[in-house]
C-alpha cells in the first residue's frame, strides 16, 4: 500500500492506494499541500471499475477488455476526483486539449475519429508554442470569467499531459472530412456531443444537474465544428479560426 497527496485542478486529496506503482504513475501531480478530502481505494472499487468498463464497451460496441488492477485503481482515483470536483464547478470531459500561446483548445469527437491525430498536427505546426494539457481526460473549471482547462494524469494510451492550466479559448467537435472546413456552432448543436463526453456523477442529485453544468460550459466558451483531414493545414485552419 502507499499513501500520498495528489493535487488535481487546484484541489488536493490524501490517497491510500493498494499498489506502490500508483504514486509513480501520478508523480507529476503529487504535492505536499494539505489535503481537502480523502480517497481510499478498495478491492470493491477495483471490481466496480472493471464492471463499469465492460458495460461501457458493450454499450459503445467495443471489444470488452480485462484491465490490470493498477490501471483500475487509477480509474477509481480519477472517479473520486471527478465526484469531488463536480461540487466545485469542475467537469471531467473526454477530449484532447492543447494549449498554444497560453490559450487552451479542446477537441471532442467519437472514439476513433482522430482527436489525438489532430492535436499532434498542432504540435508539429506550432512547435514549442504548443503544449499538451491532456490528450484524453482534462478537467474544466467553470468560473464567472470563463473556463479553465487543467491537466490530469489520466491522459489515454499516448500518455500526453502536462500539469498546467490555461484559459479555454474554444471547444471544437471534430469529424473526418475530405477537406478542412471549420464553422462556429450554437450550444444546441454542441450539447449532444458534450453530454456524451462529460462524466456524470453517480450521486442521483448531482447526476440530475449535470446537463445544467454542461450548458454552463457551452455558454462560456466559443463552440466550433470541424471536418478535417490529416494534413498539417488542418491545424493552421483550426487555429486561425479558434484563436481569434
Amino acid at each position: 500500500m502507499a499513501d500520498f497527496h495528489l493535487k488535481i485542478a487546484g484541489h488536493t486529496a490524501t490517497v491510500t492506494s493498494l499498489f506502490e506503482s500508483t504514486p509513480q504513475y501520478l508523480k507529476a501531480y503529487l504535492t505536499e499541500e494539505e489535503p481537502e478530502f480523502t480517497i481510499t481505494v478498495t478491492r470493491e472499487n477495483i471490481a466496480f471499475e472493471q464492471a463499469d468498463l465492460l458495460e461501457e464497451a458493450h454499450r459503445d460496441g467495443f471489444k470488452p477488455r480485462v484491465f490490470t488492477d493498477p490501471f483500475l485503481e487509477r480509474a477509481a482515483i480519477q472517479r473520486a476526483f471527478a465526484e469531488f470536483l463536480f461540487d466545485r464547478n469542475t467537469l471531467l470531459v473526454h477530449g484532447s486539449t492543447i494549449a498554444v500561446d497560453g490559450k487552451a483548445y479542446l477537441f471532442a469527437a467519437r472514439s476513433g475519429t482522430g482527436k489525438s491525430t489532430h492535436t499532434r498536427l498542432w504540435r508539429e505546426v506550432f512547435g514549442n508554442r504548443a503544449v499538451m494539457i491532456n490528450d484524453d481526460k482534462p478537467f474544466l473549471q467553470l468560473t464567472d470569467a470563463g473556463v479553465i482547462a487543467f491537466g490530469s494524469p489520466w491522459s489515454g494510451k499516448h500518455g500526453l499531459d502536462t500539469n498546467i492550466s490555461a484559459p479555454l479559448a474554444g471547444i471544437c467537435i471534430l469529424e473526418r472530412g475530405s477537406e478542412n472546413l471549420i464553422r462556429p456552432i450554437p450550444a444546441e448543436e454542441a450539447l449532444p456531443m458534450l453530454q456524451k463526453q462529460t462524466y456524470f456523477p453517480s450521486d442521483t442529485a448531482k447526476h440530475a444537474i449535470t446537463p445544467e453544468k454542461i450548458r454552463m460550459l457551452a455558454d462560456r466558451v466559443p463552440l466550433w465544428h470541424m471536418a478535417c483531414t490529416k494534413d498539417p493545414q488542418a491545424a493552421i485552419i483550426a487555429h486561425d479560426a479558434m484563436g481569434k
